[in-house]
């Protein structure tokens, strides 16, 4: 059992573990303010000299300058279009570098459930606990999809779920437009490779990035939305978020009708 007196540092530290402050940079705070030191004379110089073996050396450059949203678009585009299966796109996107929040993510979050499911869902980006597993809505708001999904007779068996953004942006900020446009090709390509029936976008801003809308998630859910895969036109419907629920437990009614409403157009499909 944890000692009474370390539970304040423990909180301290999932709260700068959940913010993203998850590696230490250094020992001792640096004064970034403080001025220059003044130059100390040749003879006390070599008297502080630092043996070759505790020399801390200069960190390497890096190998190449990143690059520009607009390219790192582009190149998205090209390599997303590239790939003929969803096997495919999940490695190339693996080695794909033009998103910098790849550098402070712990792993990429691809998909889950059925790839040839009629229905999928698809999210903003990974949070912390999707980071960690390296699958798409696992947290509590993931538990809640999960009771959602039940209520209509469904489970992660029978739907595909992913996110516009495969990478959890630190501190689970909202990710920039820049960062959902470098993203967009890879998911509307994997859209396009699982072919479902119905496409249900979960949160605003999912609704509005894949349905180019700019109207808010309260107009727009439970209203059906015509999106083009790449192939062929299929139903689409925004509806809340979970982790939206999680704290306005009230708008939960909304979401049940609009669940009934996909239940009901996945019997025709």
């Amino acid at each position: 059992m944890m000692p009474s007196g370390d539970k304040p540092a423990r909180e301290l530290l999932d709260f700068y573990l959940e913010a993203g402050a998850d590696a230490l940079l250094g020992e001792t705070p640096v004064d970034r303010f403080a001025p220059e030191p003044v130059a100390a004379p040749a003879r006390a110089q070599q008297s502080l000299a630092v043996p070759p073996d505790l020399e801390i050396k200069p960190r390497a450059a890096a190998s190449a300058a990143p690059q520009a949203p607009d390219e790192a678009a582009m190149a998205a585009r090209a390599a997303a279009n590239s790939a003929k299966t969803l096997d495919e796109l999940r490695a190339i996107l693996t080695k794909f570098d033009g998103c910098a929040l790849k550098a402070t993510a712990t792993q990429m979050v691809f998909a889950d459930g059925n790839p040839t499911a009629k229905v999928m869902f698809v999210g903003e980006a990974p949070g912390r606990d999707e980071d960690i597993e390296g699958l798409p809505f696992v947290g509590r708001s993931g538990k809640l999809l999960d009771r959602m999904l039940a209520a209509v007779g469904l489970d992660r068996t029978g739907v595909y779920i992913a996110n516009i953004v495969p990478w959890r942006p630190p501190g689970n900020r909202t990710p920039t437009p820049q960062e959902s446009a470098i993203c967009l090709p890879f998911i509307l390509r994997q859209i396009e490779l699982a072919d479902p029936d119905i496409l249900v976008c979960m949160g605003g801003p999912s609704a509005q990035t894949l349905l180019c809308t700019k109207e808010g998630i309260t107009k727009t859910r439970g209203r059906w939305f015509t999106f083009n895969t790449g192939t062929r036109d299929i139903r689409a419907m925004p509806t809340f978020h979970p982790a939206f629920l999680l704290r306005s437990p009230l708008q939960k009614r909304f979401a049940w009708r609009d669940f009934l409403a996909i239940k009901k157009e996945l019997v025709k499909a």
